[in-house]
Order: structure tokens, then C-alpha cells, then sequence
């Protein structure tokens, strides 16, 4: 049967959600038959009874000497330890928590849509506790039992950070929508920090990777391999296989690979931590430029101009971004001496964009702070020169246009004419 019948078939049951969900007189749990019971318990699945129904949940406890790709568990509780003795500012410092705070999440869903129509028959989580990694794994047995999914998830959750990948657009704004449907007869949400990596992953691999999937920035850069791994995309047809057949195979594969996404989230959060506070022994110079770059955006001066000062002593495109971010800086702290050189360095870089941004601000210089026409023309000419006889159209600020570029250079001419210097 095609995907696209399976989905006809099961839309009444999954397209309900704008129904309130009636819990009935509790049952006994010996009454409620689960499905391949044995099979479940073997993998060490178990239902959570409410009601006159159940979901099931399963537990895997690592030891913190785990490894998963390039680091083990323990150094998740370094990278803590990091952020707590680091007074920088940054979205991603974790300090003021324990490492026991921190909760990594992971949905499965039936789609990639948001709304109501969309179910979540998968919640996943870790976190520390004592000497170990607990992972668990709430599992939707058929669309009807989202009451006791999301009670069993509620009652466990006592921390103080989500730590996802795009949870902030996708996972947990569905969580949201899903729990509006129940939640007169489950807990309330807990109000979360929330450390979102995939906006980290974008700032610091753009560069490097043409996809920011999970999955490919763990085997790029995490060193995660994945034997015998279910695509995600396959994952709603294989939930709606299981809720037909009951059959626990294929979800047992959807498990494992939620598990690992999980896992990677922990080496993730580990591997960005130590990129941040530059202890990463193998951390490229591309990496550092971005890591300076994002210290820069927030304000964190010192921090940048710490990372991106070992940069520029380079002669590489490197060396001249970290010069030319911090020749900005120096702009903003108005230090128009620094802001010069620094400009000046970046103008035969190789780079029309940036060769470009640097004459227009060195045009800048010279006409307002050094009162040096003469030069604040030659600028503006070569700012002209980069965009007429550059092979690629190369972008002006979105400031400034060609006409206006124009119009500075009469003016500076007028200028020059009278006051010659």
C-alpha cells in the first residue's frame, strides 16, 4: 500500500485534534492488552497506564565513559564547568546550571508541518543523573493515547533547559500545539530556556557544509557514523505501519535513530562549547573567524577582538575578514586610527566585496574624521573601479547605491576644490 493510501486511511484517527480527549474510569492495567507485549518488554519497552489506556516508554542508561563520535559524556559535564567559570555573554552558555539541568530533545512526528494536524508519536529526551546518561523515550502506541503520552512526559520533566536541534521553530512550538488538545487532563508546560544548536551548527559550518542536517554535521564534523540507520523522512510511514500491524520491528529501528540524534545533541552542545572557548586542539581558522564573528554580533569586544587578533597576522582570506571585522569595531569604539589601518589593509585583499566595503569606509574616514579630500577621493574612485570592472556584480551595502557613490565623489571633489589641503 502507498504511503500516500496509508495517510487516507488514517486521517480520521490523527485529524481529531480539535476534539477534547475524555479520560474514562480508571482501569486495571491487567485488562489493557498491549500488543507483542513480550516483544516490547525484551527491548526493554514498557507501557504507562492512565486511564483505560497506555503509551509505552523505554529507558537506556549510558555511563558517562560513553563515547558518541569524537567525545564521551564526560566531557558534556566540562563543557559546563566551562561556561560556569566564563563570564561571557552568549546564547549558548549554560552558566548558573548544573550539567544535570540541561534536557536534550528530539521529536518523531507524522509530518514536517506544523498545526494540529501534525502528531507527535515520539518524545525523546537525556539528561545527567549522578554518574550516568538517561535517556528515555515516549512513544505514542496509536493516535488516541496522547493523554498518557504527554502525562508521562510532563510528570518526568523537572529541568530547567531544552537543548534541541531547530526545536525552536519546529519541535517545541508542535509539543505546544499538541498539548493545547490535552491539557485539561495533563500537566502544564514548564516554562524552559532554550539552547537551539542548529543556529549555532549555521554560524559556525556554513562554510563547510552545503546541508545543516543533523545527520550530516555529525558525520562532518562530530565524527558520528550510523550503521544501518533509518532515514528520518521514513519515519511517519513506518509509525503508520506499526499502528496497522502492531508490530514493534520498525519502530524499534525509529527508536534507535531518535536515540542517536539525541546522543548528538550532547556532543554537539560539547563540541560548540569547546569551539567557543577556543580548547578545541583541531578548530580551523575558518572556525575561529566565525567563532570571532559571533562575539563581535553580541557585543562581547574583548572575546572577539581575542579571538580574531591570532587570526590577522595571516595573509589568507581568514586574515582578512578577521581585519575587516575588527577594523568595524574599532569604527564603532570610534578608534579611527585602528579603523584605518585596518581598512587599509583589507583594500588589496583579493576580494571585490570586501576590497569594496573597505574603500567606501576609508572614503568615509578621510572625508569626515582626516579632513584628507584628496585621498577620500582616490577611495571612492577605487570603490567605482571595484564595481564597473568586476567580472562578478559585486553587491554594494545595502545603504548605499551606484548613483549615491557618485554623487559623494562630486561632493568630494567640490570639496577638494576648495579646500585643496
Amino acid at each position: 500500500m502507498s504511503l500516500k493510501s496509508k495517510l487516507n486511511r488514517l486521517k480520521p484517527h490523527l485529524s481529531g485534534g480539535s476534539q477534547s480527549i475524555k479520560i474514562d474510569n480508571l482501569s486495571e492495567p491487567g485488562k489493557i492488552e498491549i500488543p507483542f507485549r513480550e516483544r516490547w518488554d525484551q527491548e526493554g519497552v514498557f507501557p504507562y497506564f492512565l486511564g483505560q489506556d497506555y503509551c509505552l516508554i523505554r529507558e537506556v542508561k549510558y555511563p558517562l565513559s560513553q563515547q558518541h563520535g569524537h567525545y564521551c559524556f564526560q566531557d558534556f559535564l566540562t563543557a559546563v564547568d566551562i561556561w560556569n567559570k566564563r563570564p561571557v555573554n552568549h546564547p549558548l552558555s549554560a552558566r548558573g546550571h548544573l550539567a544535570e539541568e540541561l534536557f536534550f530533545f528530539d521529536t518523531e512526528t507524522t509530518g514536517l508541518g506544523g498545526g494540529v494536524g501534525n502528531t507527535i508519536f515520539l518524545l525523546g529526551y537525556a539528561s545527567v543523573s549522578g554518574e550516568q546518561l538517561v535517556l528515555r523515550q515516549h512513544i505514542l502506541p496509536h493516535p488516541g493515547a496522547e493523554v498518557p503520552l504527554y502525562q508521562s512526559f510532563l510528570e518526568k520533566v523537572n529541568y530547567k533547559t531544552l537543548v534541541t536541534y531547530n526545536g525552536k521553530s519546529f519541535d517545541w512550538p508542535q509539543v505546544k500545539t499538541r498539548h493545547t488538545l490535552v491539557r485539561e487532563h495533563v500537566p502544564k508546560l514548564p516554562a524552559f530556556g532554550h539552547f537551539d544548536l542548529f543556529h549555532a551548527a549555521r554560524r559556525l559550518w556554513k562554510h563547510k557544509l552545503e546541508r545543516l542536517k543533523l545527520a550530516v554535521v555529525e558525520k562532518e564534523v562530530l565524527g558520528v557514523e550510523r550503521v544501518d540507520d533509518i532515514p528520518g523522512f521514513l519515519a511517519p510511514m513506518i509509525y503508520f505501519d506499526f499502528i496497522e500491524s502492531k508490530t514493534p520491528d520498525g519502530m524499534l529501528g525509529i527508536l534507535k535513530h531518535n536515540e542517536i540524534d539525541i546522543l548528538s545533541l550532547i556532543t554537539l552542545y560539547t563540541h560548540l562549547t569547546f569551539q567557543l572557548s577556543g580548547i578545541d586542539a583541531f578548530q580551523s581558522r575558518p572556525e575561529s573567524y566565525e567563532v570571532g564573528r559571533w562575539f563581535a554580533s553580541l557585543g562581547e569586544k574583548s572575546e572577539a577582538e581575542q579571538v580574531l587578533g591570532k587570526l590577522t597576522t595571516g595573509n589568507d582570506m581568514t586574515s582578512f575578514k578577521a581585519k575587516l571585522t575588527l577594523a568595524f569595531q574599532s569604527k564603532k569604539d570610534r578608534d579611527w586610527e585602528a579603523a584605518r589601518k585596518l581598512f587599509v589593509d583589507v583594500v588589496d585583499c583579493g576580494d571585490n566585496r570586501m576590497s569594496l566595503e573597505a574603500c567606501l569606509e576609508l572614503a568615509k574616514i578621510h572625508e569626515h574624521r582626516l579632513k584628507d579630500y584628496h585621498l577620500a577621493i582616490d577611495y571612492c574612485q577605487k570603490a567605482l573601479l571595484f564595481i564597473t570592472q568586476s567580472k562578478k556584480s559585486v553587491k554594494l551595502p545595502s545603504h548605499m547605491t551606484v548613483e549615491q557613490l557618485h554623487e559623494r565623489l562630486n561632493r568630494l571633489k567640490r570639496k577638494y576644490a576648495k579646500f585643496p589641503g
